[in-house]
Order: C-alpha cells, then sequence, then structure tokens
C-alpha cells in the first residue's frame, strides 16, 4: 500500500485521537459471563473487545472459549478492567487485544500471566492518520489549492497530533493479515487443533478477500470521494479503497460545533459533493445531526463496528461490514 497522504486542514476543535473523540463516562467493564473465561477444557481466550472475540471464535471454532473484556454496547475506548477481569486474564491460555486502542486492557494484560499474549497491532502494518486520511488525499488536496485553509490563518499543524490509527478490522486486507498471525500463534498455543486452526484461518481469510472485492467493486465509481463521520475510524477503509474521510469530532462527541466549523464543513461539502454526516451506533448522534442540520445534509449509520448491540445492522462483523457499503453506496453517489 503507498504511503497515505494527510491533507492537514485544520477543522476548529477536532479531536484526532479516537480516545479523545469519544469521551464517553467510563463504564463498568464486568462482564456477565466472565465466569466462563479460564479453567474450562477448551482453549481459553480473553478477547479485548469484539473484532479481537470475532478473530478467536471464527479461527477457534469448537475448540476455544471466547469472553471478552468489553460488554456488548459498551464503548472500547473507555473500558476500565476489573479486579474480577485481573483474575480472570490469569486463568486463561491466552489474551487478544489491539495495543492502543484500550490503555486499560494494555496495562492489565502486559501486568497478567497469561502465557500466549498476542497482540493484533504487531500482525499488521499500522499507520499515522490525521483528521483527513484517503489514498487520493494528495489530488484532492489540489483541488483545493486556492482556497485560503484555515491551517493558514491559524498556523496551526495537525501532524503532532495524529498518532497510530488502531481500526485496522476495517480494511478487510489488514483484517485477514491479523486473522492470519492469529491463527498461528493459535496453532503454537495449542498443536492438538492445529490442522482445524489452520483449516479456520484459510476460511476467514478467503471470506475476508470476498468482502475485499465488494468494497472495491461497489465504491469503484462513485460521483464523490469524500465522507464527513463523527469519528475518525475509517483512515484504512478511506485508504483502501481510494476515498477521503472528513472527521469531525470535537473533544466530546456531545460538544456542539462552532458556528466558523460548519460554515467550514458545509463549505467543503458543497465543493465535494458531499451529502451525509455519518455517525456510530455506540456513540450520540448530536454532533452528526447538528452539522447535518446546518449544512442541509443527510444523516446516517456508519458503524466502526467496535461492538455488536441490537442496534447494529447486522449479526456479525459481515453483516455490518456490508450495510457499511450500502450506507457508503448512497452517501458517496454509485454511478
Amino acid at each position: 500500500m503507498s504511503v497515505m497522504n494527510v491533507r492537514r486542514r485544520h477543522i476548529s476543535g477536532i479531536a484526532v485521537t479516537a480516545a479523545a473523540a469519544l469521551g464517553l463516562g467510563t463504564l463498568s467493564a464486568c462482564s456477565g459471563d466472565s465466569a466462563a473465561a479460564g479453567n474450562t477444557d477448551k482453549f481459553d481466550v480473553v478477547a479485548s473487545f469484539y473484532p479481537m472475540a470475532f478473530l478467536a471464535e471464527e479461527i477457534g471454532g469448537d475448540h476455544v472459549s471466547v469472553t471478552s473484556l468489553t460488554e456488548p454496547g459498551q464503548e472500547p475506548h473507555d473500558l476500565e478492567i476489573s479486579a474480577k477481569q485481573r483474575a480472570q486474564l490469569e486463568e486463561t491460555d491466552a489474551a487478544l487485544f489491539l495495543k492502543g486502542l484500550q490503555p486499560s486492557a494494555d496495562e492489565a494484560i502486559a501486568q497478567s500471566g497469561v502465557k500466549t499474549k498476542i497482540d493484533a497491532a504487531t500482525l499488521t502494518t499500522l499507520e499515522e492518520h490525521g483528521s483527513e486520511v484517503g489514498g487520493h488525499a494528495a489530488e484532492h488536496e489540489d483541488e483545493h489549492a486556492g482556497e485560503e485553509h484555515a491551517e493558514d490563518e491559524h498556523g496551526h499543524d495537525h501532524g503532532e497530533e495524529a498518532g497510530k490509527d488502531p481500526h485496522i478490522w476495517l480494511d478487510p486486507v489488514k483484517y485477514a493479515e491479523v486473522a492470519e498471525g492469529v491463527g498461528k500463534a493459535f496453532e503454537k498455543a495449542d498443536p492438538d487443533h492445529a490442522a482445524d486452526y489452520k483449516k479456520n484461518t484459510a476460511a476467514l481469510v478467503e471470506r475476508l478477500g470476498g468482502l475485499n472485492t465488494k468494497f472495491e467493486t461497489g465504491l469503484k465509481d462513485t460521483k464523490t470521494k469524500v465522507f464527513i463521520t463523527t469519528h475518525a475510524a475509517f483512515g484504512y477503509l478511506a485508504e483502501r479503497y481510494g476515498l477521503i474521510e472528513e472527521a469531525i469530532s470535537g473533544l466530546s462527541p456531545e460538544s456542539e460545533p462552532s458556528a466558523a466549523r460548519i460554515k467550514e464543513l458545509e463549505k467543503m461539502a458543497k465543493a465535494d459533493g458531499v451529502s451525509t454526516v455519518f455517525y456510530e451506533t455506540l456513540v450520540s448522534d448530536k454532533t452528526a445531526k447538528t452539522v447535518a442540520n446546518d449544512a442541509n445534509l443527510e444523516t446516517d449509520v456508519l458503524d466502526p463496528i467496535e461492538g455488536i448491540t441490537d442496534k447494529s445492522r447486522g449479526d456479525d462483523y459481515f453483516q455490518v461490514m456490508e450495510a457499511n457499503l450500502k450506507a457508503l453506496q448512497t452517501a458517496l453517489g454509485v454511478k
């Protein structure tokens, strides 16, 4: 993949880090099925949150018992590890996590005595993503060369705020790379079932390849390549499929955008043919609706799939990703 280009157009008050963009109150991290993990006669895996648990279940099949540290409906960035969960980590055979997304989980797993620690961030390449990310960002920048950017006025550079983006599972190609690494780790940790883990991993990687093809084909020819989100989660997806993500969230998803920011977004939306402001299921839609109302845009859900709830447009990763594809096709105007 080519090194992605980030157009450093300053949007006042933007939160680049996902943690800041999702400043919800801390929720209880005590999972109701915590007791299920550890000391079973299966290969016990504690996963940090849904995308990791999904991999463990798909690859492990009948041989694994998977427990997630993050409850369905809980915003994973807000996870705080309980004493009960710390004890659970001492009993499990393996811990599967994504370092950098949930500091509380990173710390607890690092301090635990669990023998097999699988960090998904080491199984693919993480990149730095700023407020706007996309494979065609350089071309997009040229289109706006005549505009006065807020960055020029304020001398502000978002580079220092950009960090390694952990949202790799929203790119099916990167998620497949992680799946392959997890499969190998399972084979090594539980060699009695290595053949099944290998077979299940191959099947999952093939399905993810099919999903990638659907996205490539489905987003190849659209009226616009730009989409607006409240949460900067879709940088890898944007880059993979030649799109540009603009993240608008302030430090808190509850905060209302300033008049200046809405004016700038409205100008950008008109210039780029943007029709829709996307929000997500686990965070308030207030910011998205405020921006959309003032800029006369639509709102819709683009789900970062950090958890599956009754509000999710599907029962698992694949179903929700296909719903995301349909939402993007509608918003971007498939020709």
